[in-house]
This record gives structure tokens, sequence and C-alpha cells, in this order.
């Protein structure tokens, strides 16, 4: 089907049409146009390639837990070396994830103590009396203090 496409890769009238309407409109249309024309076929195999690098480079051994995807090499050596391997990464990651939260929380409690500190400070500020503050008046009703001669 993709032969008897009107636009498909190559020098057909509809598709010199669009290169020279693409110049005339927009300059990059008319080049993107062309270098259709020219590599055009070529995009099937680069869209598979793609496709497969791309679900590749987003497939992580150690988090994904799936090993469905991973496809036996048919070395059964190999497959099970990298089997034994792939579950010593699992189990560090597991230790270094257990750790990370242990800290977590040695830090949580360190920022707890130190703000318990400073609010401890504070406090005790507030309940000094200041230097500026006058000191307490005598009203008609507190007794004098005599001199004992």
């Amino acid at each position: 089907m993709a032969k008897t496409a009107i636009i498909r890769p190559a020098w057909t009238p509809a598709t010199i049409g669009l290169m020279v309407l693409g110049f005339v409109v927009f300059w990059p249309l008319g080049l993107a146009m062309l270098a259709y024309i020219l590599w055009g076929d070529r995009l099937d195999g680069l869209k598979e390639e793609f496709s497969r690098t791309a679900g590749m480079a987003g497939h992580s051994f150690g988090r994904c837990g799936n090993r469905s995807r991973m496809h036996r090499t048919g070395n059964v050596a190999f497959d099970d070396w990298r089997e034994e391997e792939l579950s010593r990464l699992e189990e560090e990651r597991r230790k270094l994830d257990e750790m990370r939260s242990e800290f977590d929380e040695y830090m949580k409690e360190l920022r707890r103590a130190k703000d318990q500190k400073e609010f401890d400070e504070f406090m005790a500020s507030r309940q000094k009396p200041s230097k500026r503050a006058k000191p307490p008046r005598r009203g008609p009703s507190a007794p004098k203090t005599v001199p004992d001669s």
C-alpha cells in the first residue's frame, strides 16, 4: 500500500508540488519535503530502531521488578550469571534504601532536638527579667520598712 500512496518518499508530481509550495510559503517546509523525498524510505527502519532503543533506555533492571521483558540470550551460563548479578544488585539497592530511610529518620530526630533546644532557650530568655524592667512599685497598702535602731 505504501507504493500506491500519493505522498510517498519518491519523485512524484504530488511530492514535487508540495516541495515547491513549501519553498514558496516557508523555506524550511520545502527543505523538509526535499529531505522526505530523498531519505523518507529510511524512516521505517529509523522508527523501528528508535522504538527498540527507546524501550531499552526506559528499562531499569533493578527497579522494574518485571523480568519478563528481558530476553534470554541462549547462553545458559551467561543468563544464570546475569540473574544472580541482578538479584545481588536488587539486594544492595534494598539495603541502601533501608540505610537511607534510617539516615532520614536520624536527621529528622536531630532537627527535632535542635528545634526543641532553641525553643527552650527562647522560653528561658522570656522568663528572665530584663535589665530595663522597672522595679515593682509599692502601693499605698504596702507596709513600709523601718530600720531598726
